[in-house]
């Protein structure tokens, strides 16, 4: 008997062994999955359904299986994350995860939990929080837009080669998805507001907390930390 032969019992083969297998391996590779997309609803309601089974198969692999399903998402957190992130990716997480508990809390989010923020609004709080740095743009954006779309934090209603552009004009929503509350830890917004000081204190003559190559990735936006768990 295979790990996944009572399962596949239960559904009275309508869902097999083969199918679990990959739906455990997608969520894996995806890390959040949403009922609201197409692609992902039959996906979301097995492992809703079978909770247990997806527990028990993520477990040997050090990932934890987290449900929502008041916003109708499942999500797997590596609890020993190994590969780094770069500080520019990390900082764009963070400022969205700010950003999406400043309008959860006022309830400004769609019935799925996303929130809309616009480019303009995003590089004003970017620059807020970051110690006065500027919203990457151009093919920098996109390029961090598609990572962060793979860890299943953000995505966009727009064509991506909408910015391919460096300088482009760029009529684009970011759409922050409420899987990143469980992506990055409450504890990496505390680190965010140290990174604003240390910037600000970098402008002001004053030693920085980061002297290290943005470019490169380390604690503060390794997902060896709690900055980053993507």
């Amino acid at each position: 008997m295979s790990f996944w032969t009572n399962a596949e019992q239960a559904t009275k083969g309508v869902v097999t062994e083969e199918d679990f297998e990959a739906m455990a391996y997608r969520l894996v590779s995806e890390q959040v999955l949403y009922q609201a997309d197409r692609k992902s609803r039959t996906a979301y309601g097995v492992i809703r359904e079978f909770e247990a089974d997806f527990r028990r198969a993520l477990a040997p692999l050090g990932i934890l299986l987290k449900v929502n399903s008041n916003l109708r998402y499942v999500c797997a957190i590596p609890t020993r994350p190994k590969h780094p992130a770069t500080v520019e990716q990390t900082l764009l997480a963070l400022v969205l995860r700010k950003i999406h508990d400043e309008e959860s809390r006022v309830a400004n989010h769609n019935e799925d939990g996303e929130v809309e923020c616009d480019l303009v609004t995003l590089g004003v709080k970017y620059r807020q929080a970051s110690g006065g740095r500027e919203l990457p743009s151009g093919s920098r954006l996109m390029t961090l837009m598609t990572t962060l779309r793979r860890w299943g934090i953000a995505r966009s209603d727009t064509d991506d080669r909408a910015i391919a552009i460096e300088g482009a004009e760029q009529p684009y929503v970011v759409i922050i998805r409420p899987g990143i509350v469980e992506v990055i830890g409450e504890a990496a917004l505390e680190r965010l507001a140290a990174f604003g000081a240390a910037k600000a204190g970098d402008q002001s003559g004053e030693p920085s907390a980061l002297t290290h190559d943005d470019n490169e990735g380390d604690d503060f936006g390794g997902r060896d930390s709690e900055v980053a768990n993507v």
